[in-house]
């Protein structure tokens, strides 16, 4: 090896042609290097950066004719080893808790960036054509029942694309895919407090030189930024396998949007040259971001994210776009709990909550997207929301105090599994609403890994250390829920086949274009008029799809939602001549498939369910049933 003069940028280590380039954030005055592990002899060696070559905090040099693949590094600064925070590849973590059974060095590793992408590009899927699905790697193909090869993994999950384009799903939302250690610092078993705790546990679980470990399922921690999680790869190169997922994605027309978590400690700048490195190396489609003091502004602004999803709680959109522009790709979006919620409450016939609903509903921005969810990886499943009245938390350890208190869920009469047949249909029926909320809302629905097949996880809603079959998709549920699966699927692709549920601006429930009707309309007992008074927990929307400018399998949409634990008669608009209206689907499976003859003006909807009806001409609805 050659020591030579390095080069401050890019941050961490380069592989360049002819050797490697080291580049270290040094703010203390300490001497600090480089030490490098032969994986082969096993040797390692300290390298010191030349201080002359110091530009402002910033160290650097270059080692030359070094076989890359054959070393691992970290720095040290003074007594001090620290891995490196820009380290592009992370070696020592690849066996999932590997920490539980010993301790576990953690290195640098040399990144191989090139890859064969095959042509493929990012997407660019507009927010209102999108239809999103949350999942954790690992949990989504781990249970026996996926029957894929490579469990919990990337690979794993690469073989359900499949199953994901059946759904019908354009993206995916991936919780944190970045390394970070799972195994919390450990607990010292002979102490005083363990023992304390734990005074009823059997003596031989608390055998001698042991450490209890606290997991971190869902990552949401520190962790090295620019590497792949090796545990979630089926080989030893995590880099080249999530590369290879996002290529194969990208090839069946479905984006990968990645979830960031970065606490308060973590610099402005960093987290900057964190999503560009994603972004420039993985073409990934766009990041969730969460954590405190983001800088959201100065992401929003930057000019190679001009095409990539940002999803966040906040914008300030008065600092990001001048006051008449208007971006030419919506690439920001609010990712807020208001809309679950509203349509939480709503469902489970709360009081005083139709205005809320009837804002979710049609609720869109000019200049950002929305992101909307009934359930999330936090909280309770959609089985689970109408399944439960309380968390039930207790395997986490933490004497059900962790998780919120405030579900907004009922259990429909009985608390976690029951035989019960009408309880069970009534809960189907909630989740077939729930799902219908989600997917005729105007904003971007999202949904959670497993809902459109009843996963649970027992009524623990925040199952964030748990690694077992609570927290793994059992895929059983498939087989046995065909039904709401079928449902779902079928409700995604009615959205897809009426622009007018997801148009790109903000409906004006006005006739702007003197077509007729307006492009949206709200209805109650009678036509054009709804009650919104508290009491009230029924509501219609029309929509006239003309105004989405495209051609249209049917020219009209009415959504009849009614929550309420009485059946309600609901006025049904008139429609032009030569036309009729279709219930396309009834959650209640009274009226599917019905057609409804011209001249009648009102429509019975079952308690607690949801109508959707279209309306064409009759000559079109013949020919589309044979």
């Amino acid at each position: 090896m050659r020591i030579k003069k390095g080069q401050p940028y890019p941050l961490g280590a380069t592989r360049k042609s002819n050797g490697i380039n080291f580049s270290m954030v040094n703010s203390v005055e300490r001497e600090c290097g480089i030490i490098l592990y032969n994986k082969k002899t096993k040797e390692e060696e300290r390298i010191p950066f030349d201080a002359q070559n110091r530009v402002g905090n910033i160290s650097s040099l270059f080692i030359e004719d070094i076989e890359a693949e054959n070393y691992e590094y970290n720095y040290y600064i003074g007594d001090t080893e620290l891995t490196d925070p820009y380290a592009k590849k992370v070696c020592g973590n690849e066996v999932w808790q590997g920490a539980a059974a010993g301790d576990v060095v953690i290195r640098g590793g040399i990144y191989q960036p090139h890859f064969d992408w095959q042509r493929t590009t990012p997407l660019h899927i507009l927010y209102q054509d999108s239809i999103l699905y949350c999942l954790h790697v690992r949990g989504f193909t781990q249970h026996k029942s996926s029957k894929v090869k490579h469990k919990g993994t990337f690979k794993g999950l690469m073989e359900k694309l499949d199953y994901l384009k059946e759904l019908g799903i354009t993206g995916v939302e991936l919780l944190p895919i970045y390394e970070f250690e799972e195994c919390e610092t450990g607990v010292d078993i002979h102490s005083m407090e363990y023992q304390v705790q734990h005074i009823d546990e059997p003596l031989e679980n608390l055998e001698s030189g042991k450490t209890d470990y606290k997991l971190n399922y869902w990552g949401f921690k520190k962790g090295w930024y620019f590497a792949p999680k090796a545990s979630y790869a089926a080989g030893n190169d995590a880099c080249t396998e999530f590369k290879e997922l996002v290529r194969e994605f990208h090839k069946n027309g479905l984006e990968v949007i990645l979830q960031f978590y970065f606490p308060r400690e973590i610099r402005q700048a960093y987290i900057l040259e964190v999503l560009k490195h994603w972004v420039l190396e993985y073409k990934i489609d766009g990041f969730h971001l969460k954590g405190a003091d983001l800088p959201v502004t100065l992401i929003a602004t930057e000019p190679i994210f001009a095409n990539t999803k940002i999803m966040s709680d906040d914008f300030n959109l008065d600092e990001i776009y001048d006051y008449t522009e208007t971006p030419r790709y919506k690439n920001l979006a609010y990712y807020r709990e208001d809309f679950m919620k509203d349509a939480r409450r709503f469902l489970k016939g709360d009081e005083d909550m139709l205005k809320g609903f009837r804002y979710h509903m049609s609720n869109q921005n000019p200049k950002c997207g929305i992101v909307h969810f009934i359930t999330n990886y936090y909280g309770f499943t959609l089985n689970d929301l109408v399944s439960y009245d309380r968390k039930h938390n207790e395997a986490n350890g933490e004497n059900n105090q962790d998780g919120t208190d405030y579900n907004y869920s009922w259990n429909c009469g009985a608390e976690g599994a029951t035989r019960k047949k009408q309880i069970m249909q009534l809960r189907k029926k909630q989740m077939k609403n729930a799902l219908s909320f989600l997917m005729t809302a105007q904003a971007t629905p999202l949904l959670l890994a497993g809902d459109e097949f009843c996963n649970t996880q027992q009524g623990n809603n925040n199952a964030y250390c748990q690694d077992n079959e609570m927290t793994w998709l059992d895929w059983s549920g498939l087989r046995k829920n065909q039904d709401i699966f079928t449902f779902t699927k079928e409700l995604i692709a009615f959205r897809k086949e009426h622009p007018i549920l997801h148009t790109d601006n903000p409906l004006t429930m006005m006739d702007k274009y003197g077509y007729g009707y307006p492009d949206l309309s709200y209805h109650g007992e009678e036509a054009w008029r709804v009650g919104m008074e508290n009491y009230n927990r029924h509501i219609a929307m029309m929509y006239y799809s003309r105004f989405a400018g495209k051609t249209q399998q049917d020219d009209f949409v009415y959504l009849a939602y009614n929550m309420h634990w009485e059946s309600k008669e609901l006025a049904l608009p008139a429609l032009p001549k030569d036309y009729q209206w279709e219930c396309v689907f009834d959650t209640a499976e009274v009226d599917t498939g019905k057609t409804f003859e011209a001249g009648r003006t009102q429509m019975q909807v079952t308690s607690r369910s949801v109508k959707v009806l279209a309306g064409c001409k009759k000559t079109r609805a013949k020919k589309g049933k044979k």
